[in-house]
């Protein structure tokens, strides 16, 4: 599959310097591997989130925070958020987030800027959505090979869900041009899972897990099951309705209000007052993040007056509630779509710059039991800065696949090996014979790619003797406790004290309570082991293959012998 390497021939495995890349449509960073530990690399202006834009400016190329500050002084030859209009047709794209920046241009029907690049030149020139990115990517490694003292060859590059094939190659090719060997292009939410689950410390388990990434102008949100190491994408949202921007145009409509009050003019009718106003409405926002006030101050704002006032965190959190509701409903959805509940998952890995909002956090923190994990830094002491986990993960990916030849790397991401079968149900063992009511023990969980194995010990009865081991599929519900409602305790002071009493008790019930509960289904198979020991316990292995046939063993720990039975798929 061609988005697994570059077109041309890259360096020889020995040879090559490899980073992790994560091309952003609103910003890009890039990481390198060293010890197994991946870190984020600073550009030459000390940025490590690189905004995704290009400015010109007679003659010379700016790119990153600096060309992002010429979206006030020189907006029409500023190429800004222009990484999902690759490999795609003019026809279908949203310029709306280049409103203030170079417009996109139809060019037989591609996209295309005119900026005047050169200098000395009365004409513009047109510059395609190629040549914009492989432009971007060369700044980006020339970056990289500057801060390590050497030239970068190849990259990990990682990318939304849904890049289609046209973009990916589109991708590959922009890189390509600026003599980049792709190694792989992985996607964002396994980049951030990786990223995480490559920590020493981490324990690596099967698991849910919720990836939210909030970017600058979209949020995209994804399932994913982690079984065994191997990760699954259960169900993805992609959203430009509630990103990084809208928290931002809440502020800008708050300060120009404030403005307004002052002052006759609006700052949002002039195209140069407003970018000011965007420019410090968003560093407004960051200070935010990690403050409970912020300043806001604009010198010659609107008709040449100075502006500047401060805003509180909680003032922030009620102008800013619809978006925040926004990510809310967007992240359920999600959770719906992939036929799952928020009891279902155990992990919510937050990403990307808008992640460093405390109150996204903490809307989460609500949505979710307190059994779930919300790695954020508002929720979390040992979350990865947001803004770095993409890059981190394709570092990590770039380190474990640079010394593979090319073609390697190419046959191991071909669909025919990275799309595989998945058990639909859980397997697991009902033990029958034990202290107390039955319970399924789950072994293999829903989702787990084949082939698989796992293994699993069971407690015997106190007494030992025989125990029977029915293997069985399994499912979860949600099982739903309602509160007994309260008795009306009497009083002697007639009706209107009876309304009252009724309004303080309705204050008071409980919620209902919610728990996932597994459900056993389908029979699969019976073991009995003979003889157990006192205190003893039965190990059960469970092997699917590829087929889906499933081989059960079971046998008591420490002894001789055992059963085993083969099932076809069905």
């Amino acid at each position: 599959m061609s988005e697994s390497r570059g077109a041309k021939p890259g360096p020889e495995p020995a040879d090559r310097v490899v980073i992790g890349i994560t091309f952003g449509n609103s910003n890009s960073s890039i990481a390198y591997t060293v010890d197994d530990k991946a870190e984020v690399i600073a550009n030459e202006d000390g940025d490590r989130q690189i905004p995704t834009v290009l400015s010109y400016v007679d003659g010379d190329e700016y790119y990153g925070t600096q060309a992002k500050a010429f979206l006030v002084r020189n907006p029409t030859n500023t190429i800004a958020y222009f990484r999902d209009f690759l490999g795609k047709e003019f026809k279908s794209i949203d310029p709306t987030h280049c409103h203030a920046a170079a417009h996109p241009q139809d060019t037989n029907g591609t996209v295309s800027f005119s900026v005047q690049d050169k200098a000395g030149e009365e004409s513009a020139s047109s510059v395609s959505i190629s040549e914009a990115s492989t432009r971007y990517l060369r700044r980006l490694v020339g970056s990289a090979s500057d801060y390590l003292g050497k030239k970068v060859t190849s990259a990990v590059i990682s990318v939304p869900t849904n890049f289609n094939d046209k973009q990916r190659e589109a991708l590959i090719k922009g890189a390509n041009d600026a003599d980049i060997e792709v190694l792989q292009l992985i996607s964002d939410p396994v980049s951030a899972v990786l990223a995480y689950d490559a920590r020493p410390e981490a324990n690596i388990q099967d698991k849910i897990v919720v990836v939210a990434d909030l970017g600058g102008t979209r949020s995209d949100v994804a399932v994913v099951a982690s079984r065994g190491g191997m990760y699954t994408i259960l169900a993805t949202a992609h959203d430009y309705e509630f990103a990084g921007v809208h928290l931002d145009q809440v502020l800008m409509d708050h300060f120009a209000k404030e403005f307004m009050k002052k002052h006759t003019a609006d700052p949002r009718e002039n195209a140069k007052s407003l970018a000011k106003l965007r420019q410090e409405a968003e560093a407004t926002k960051k200070s935010l993040s990690l403050g409970t006030n912020a300043q806001f101050s604009v010198e010659s704002l609107a008709d040449g007056i100075d502006f500047s006032t401060t805003i509180n965190r909680i003032r922030y959190e009620m102008v800013g509630r619809k978006v925040f509701e926004g990510f809310n409903r967007l992240v359920e959805s999600v959770i719906k779509k992939a036929g799952l509940d928020v009891l279902d998952v155990d992990e919510v890995i937050m990403c990307g710059g808008t992640s460093h909002t405390p109150r996204i956090a903490n809307n989460f923190r609500g949505i979710f039991p307190e059994t779930t994990t919300i790695l954020a830094p508002a929720t979390s002491p040992i979350a990865i800065n947001p803004s770095e986990l993409l890059a981190r993960g394709a570092g990590l990916q770039a380190s474990l696949i640079q010394e593979y030849e090319a073609g390697d790397i190419e046959q191991s991401t071909h669909p025919c090996v990275t799309t595989v079968k998945h058990i639909s149900n859980a397997i697991g063992v009902v033990a029958v014979g034990a202290d107390g009511e039955d319970v399924f023990t789950p072994i293999m969980q829903a989702e787990t790619a084949v082939p698989a194995r796992r293994i699993v010990q069971i407690a015997a009865p106190k007494a030992g003797g025989d125990v029977l081991i029915k293997v069985v599929e399994g499912g979860t519900h949600i099982k739903v406790t309602k509160p007994e409602p309260k008795a009306k305790q009497p009083t002697e002071n007639g009706d209107k004290d009876d309304e009252d009493d009724s309004d303080f008790d309705s204050d008071e019930e409980e919620e209902e309570k919610r728990e996932k509960v597994w459900k056993i289904g389908k029979q699969l198979a019976e073991a009995a082991v003979k003889g157990v020991k006192k205190d003893g316990k039965v190990e059960v292995m469970i092997n699917v293959a590829g087929d889906l046939a499933v081989t059960v063993t079971a046998r008591e720990v420490g002894g001789k012998g055992g059963v085993r039975g083969n099932l076809t798929a069905a």
